[in-house]
């Protein structure tokens, strides 16, 4: 069973991974990633990597795939909170990424580009 981070854990690894868009979830000890991806292809090669990743860590993230964009969210289901593990997954997935662009404004509406497109189209 993972423990959950203490205090100076938070403190020393939070700030680092918030610069990159990692933000914590309201009413939740968990955090929370956007990318968008340039098309479906680059998204689902980069859930498959982090599937795989998850997988080989035994320790599997929540998400949700909308065409070019992946939302993550990652907590620790068996100590309820965040542990080491969300930190290590977070790490693999952001080099996973690559030069995906990621929305920092997890208040704001998140929009695939075929909904984008959609709004565009006559």
């Amino acid at each position: 069973m993972a423990d959950l981070l203490t205090a100076d854990e938070r403190a020393t690894a939070l700030p680092p991974l918030g610069q990159t868009g990692w933000a914590a979830v309201p009413d939740q000890d968990a955090i929370r990633k956007v990318w968008k991806f340039r098309n479906f292809s680059e998204a689902w090669g980069f859930m498959s990597r982090a599937a795989l990743a998850a997988e080989a860590m035994n320790h599997h993230p929540e998400w949700r795939n909308v065409y070019n964009v992946v939302d993550v969210t990652l907590t620790t289901h068996d100590c309820h909170g965040l542990s080491a593990l969300d930190l290590k997954l977070a790490a693999k997935m952001d080099a996973f990424a690559g030069a995906a662009e990621v929305q920092h404004d997890h208040g704001a509406p998140i929009q695939s580009l075929c909904e984008i497109r959609s709004r565009k189209a006559p």
